[in-house]
Order: C-alpha cells, then structure tokens, then sequence
C-alpha cells in the first residue's frame, strides 16, 4: 500500500509540475519583451519623421500575442490635433515600416456622419464602430498623410458593425434599409455592408448577427 501511495504521490507530482512550468511558460509568453517595444517606438519615431509632421507623437505600444494582428509589437500613434488613434508596425509581408492612419481617420469621419442617425433611430445606448478592412490602404492608394482627402474620393467599402443591447425585433431590417438609404442618398457612403449584432449588457449574445451589403 505505502508503495503503491508512492507512486502515486510521485506521478501527481510530476503532472503538478508539469502544469506550473505550463503556466509559467504561458505567463511569460503573455508578457511583452521591453527590448522590442523600444524597439518599435523607435521606429516608429523616425517614421513619423519622414512621412508626417508635429501634430503626430507616439503614446504607447501594442503587443499582440494572440494573432490577432500581422504583426506582433506596434506603436500606437496619436493625431495630436484631431485625436485620430492609429498604429504603425513593421509589415512581414512588405518588408516595411507602415501605418494605418487613413483607415482609422476614415473610419472615424464616418462614425461621425452617422452617430447622430444610429443614435436616433437605433437608441442612444447603441454602440457601432466602422471597420476599413484594409490598414494599409492609405499607403496603397498613395495618399499623403499631411493630407488624407476624404474617403468619399475613392472607392473604398467600409463595414458598420451596429451592437444593440436587446433581441432582434421584426423593425430592425426596415430601420436598416432606411439606414442604408440614409447613407447613399445623404452622399455619406456609396458602397460598404452594415452587421447587425444582439448583445445584453452582461456580453452573452441574444441573437444571431446579420447584415446587409450595398
């Protein structure tokens, strides 16, 4: 009996350790490497150098280990004089320093133009965000940051996520298609999708997302 407790004492100590140095490793993985997060500051510093002006400072850095981005340390960038948060990274694919500026700053001007509608006609603790699935389209299209134009200039297609805190009801599809109608009518957006999602205010979903393309 005291043999077979030790060997059982001894296997359930080696699978506790086993899980610590599991846990341990996940820790540490989980936590940024400082030397990189200097690292990218720095290059984004001096890209901000050559292709923006003043108005630009880093504030922060961005380290994504979960593979939600292509890239896994960013620097956050801010727009000092309109507040436009944006990120600047190395890109794998191009071998390159870029930044997502014009897609952020285009998807804020269009939350803009349509807060005032969603908040009326959706309810006012309704959340929305405006997603340009391109980051690098800015650098795509050629267009100077000094001087981003509008994105009513191109053809872009943004999508307009709309979180309500309640279940569906059987007015949403109209009240969307007026949305839609609002958008190419008051020249707001020609071309894009709009996704409706259910969400209490606990997080769990309450419904099924559906959306629209135009």
């Amino acid at each position: 009996m005291n043999k077979f407790l030790k060997i059982t004492l001894g296997v359930l100590g080696v699978i506790l350790l086993g899980i610590g140095l599991l846990v341990v490793a996940f820790v540490l993985e989980m936590k940024p490497d400082k030397d990189e997060e200097e690292k990218i500051k720095i290059q984004a510093e001096q890209y901000l150098e050559d292709k923006f002006n003043d108005n630009f400072e880093v504030y922060d850095t961005l380290y994504d280990n979960i593979g939600n981005f292509g890239f896994e340390y960013a620097a956050k960038v801010r727009d000092k004089k309109d507040k436009t948060e944006f990120l600047v990274y190395y890109d794998n694919e191009t071998e390159q320093i870029v930044d997502t500026y014009i897609a952020d700053k285009w998807g804020d001007d269009l939350e803009t133009e349509i807060r005032p509608f969603i908040k009326e006609n959706f309810g006012k603790a309704t959340d929305f965000h405006v997603f340009i699935i391109n980051d690098k389209i800015g650098q795509e299209l050629g267009i100077d940051p000094v001087n981003p134009k509008s994105y009513k200039e191109f053809d872009v297609a943004p999508t307009i996520r709309i979180t309500v805190h309640q279940k569906r009801s059987d007015r949403d599809e109209k009240i969307l298609n007026e949305f839609i109608s609002f958008l190419k009518s008051e020249d707001k957006l020609q071309n894009g999708s709009v996704i409706m999602e259910y969400i209490a205010e606990n997080g769990v979903i309450l419904d099924d997302e559906w959306g629209k393309e135009f």
